[in-house]
């Protein structure tokens, strides 16, 4: 057995683990009733500590050193940089760090469901206070492990090769002209009227209207299911997609699209390729590549004119409502198109949406570096959202510092993601359509030539090529934020 096969195997037994961990949480979403939470918690935080020693064991770094001397494919290859990155992610970070890091992050978050809906800051902050300083820790010994600043290291889990510089470059360039562009739209859309909803929209019903936009994007509901938690998500494995919605029985209209943007992930995830399954070449490329994926599918596909023409037409018939004026095409698409500033990101519209991802990137990069407490983040939550949105949260937790899940177990240098992955599914269609009638396939309700593309393009390729690399093959460039820009501006003006 060469070298080479002793680490895919290891590593495939490592996914099996991983496996059950993502449906344990899944279930602590979804299904598990609160008096739980403690045994769950101590369980995943054990299944957690296995899967690290399994991670770290000593003989590990022997198998790479040899199998970098084997005569391996260019897949092979690619292969084995995978998995030694993900092998010398985990040896950075002691045993105890993981474990304390799993119990805390599993206390904070499971307490965080209950204490957002109250507004208690004061609860929240001390188990976060701790969650903060394990995420600290982590930061400085990956920072000295790699070379890069605590908040560079963050970044590296979940985009590999983005910096804190090249984000501050791009997210600045974005400030000079959203702002103005916000104005511009809102003052435009104020002369629209629009029929918002009104009535009750009952949970089974939203959910039937689901399943229904799940089967046009061709979700395959052999390997993945829908279900309800209070943080939508998409989580487990390829051959066992879970995707999660929160439903509102006064308005359909968020969960609806909720569900699109969950499907993109759940796509991704089932268009993996087959190949590499339980290997980590075989897994999505970074989460920036993940988010242009339902990003792509809730802004390039869902909220466009031929997307709504499918979405008023089966939400007609699941509310039986052929008459009611609110589910006209026109008005569904006003609906998804109205820009307004809101407090709460992930029901905010495309166009503001960057806002509240710059000021969460700014805040958690300070935060990781040690530039700014825990305890300043609601003053300055305010203070950015009252800058970039002019708006106040003072005293407003819940819907201001307390609103994301992310911070409650540790997942900073994640938000980035939702705004590089809306860049990306810009410069994706922008290629597209060079080749494919975009807007008379949607309308014709077969989109399989868009997914093949995807397929071809992003998919099947997992993790064999660097984020770059993926998109300079897919798209012709590398990252061109002014596809972004262009795709706003010809939406919304």
């Amino acid at each position: 057995m060469s070298y080479y096969d002793k680490l895919t195997a290891h590593y495939q037994t490592l996914n099996h683990f991983n496996h059950a961990q993502s449906i344990l949480g899944w279930d602590a979403a979804a299904n598990m009733p609160s008096g739980g939470s403690e045994a769950r918690s101590n369980a995943m935080a054990e299944l957690s500590v296995h899967v690290h020693r399994l991670s770290t064991q000593p003989q590990l770094e022997d198998w790479f050193g040899n199998a970098e001397q084997e005569s391996l494919s260019s897949e092979q290859q690619a292969s084995l940089r995978e998995m030694k990155r993900q092998w010398q992610q985990a040896t950075i970070v002691p045993e105890d760090l993981v474990q304390a890091q799993s119990i805390a992050g599993s206390t904070c978050e499971h307490a965080w469901r209950t204490q957002r809906q109250e507004n208690d800051w004061q609860g929240f902050e001390k188990n976060w206070k701790e969650v903060v300083a394990l995420s600290r820790e982590e930061a400085k010994i990956r920072g000295a492990a790699l070379g890069l600043t605590p908040y560079d290291a963050m970044l590296d889990k979940y985009e590999p090769g983005t910096t804190t510089a090249s984000l501050n470059t791009l997210f600045t360039d974005v400030k000079t002209w959203l702002p103005d562009l916000i104005e511009t739209v809102l003052e435009k859309q104020k002369s629209e009227s629009i029929l918002l909803p009104s009535g009750t929209f009952s949970t089974e019903t939203q959910k039937a209207l689901g399943l229904e936009v799940m089967k046009l994007l061709q979700f395959d509901f052999n390997r993945g299911r829908l279900d309800q938690s209070v943080h939508p998500f998409c989580g487990g494995v390829p051959t066992d997609v879970r995707i999660t919605t929160r439903y509102d029985e006064k308005d359909f209209v968020q969960a609806l699209m909720g569900i699109v943007h969950e499907t993109g992930h759940a796509r991704y995830e089932q268009g993996l390729p087959k190949a590499f399954a339980g290997l980590p070449v075989g897994e999505a490329r970074s989460m920036g590549v993940h988010e242009s994926q339902s990003l792509f599918f809730e802004m390039q596909i869902g909220r466009s004119k031929p997307f709504i023409h499918h979405l008023s037409r089966l939400s007609k018939q699941a509310f039986n409502a052929q008459q009611d004026p609110v589910f006209d095409e026109e008005n569904l698409y006003k609906i998804y198109t109205q820009v307004e500033k809101g407090f709460i990101r992930i029901d905010a519209d495309e166009l503001t949406y960057p806002a509240h991802v710059i000021m969460r990137y700014e805040i958690e990069r300070d935060l990781i570096n040690g530039v700014i407490e825990h305890t300043d983040v609601p003053a300055l939550w305010d203070e950015k959202m009252k800058a970039s949105l002019g708006i106040s949260t003072k005293d407003n937790y819940k819907n201001g510092c307390m609103q994301d899940i992310h911070w409650t177990d540790g997942a900073f240098g994640y938000f980035p993601s939702y705004t590089l992955g809306a860049m990306y599914a810009a410069q994706y269609k922008a290629t597209m359509i060079q080749n494919i009638d975009f807007d008379a396939v949607i309308q014709s309700g077969d989109l399989s030539p868009i997914f093949q593309w995807l397929s071809d393009n992003i998919w099947s390729q997992a993790s064999l090529y660097t984020t770059d690399e993926l998109v300079k093959r897919a798209t012709g460039e590398t990252l061109n934020a002014a596809h972004f820009r262009k795709h706003l501006e010809g939406r919304y003006l």
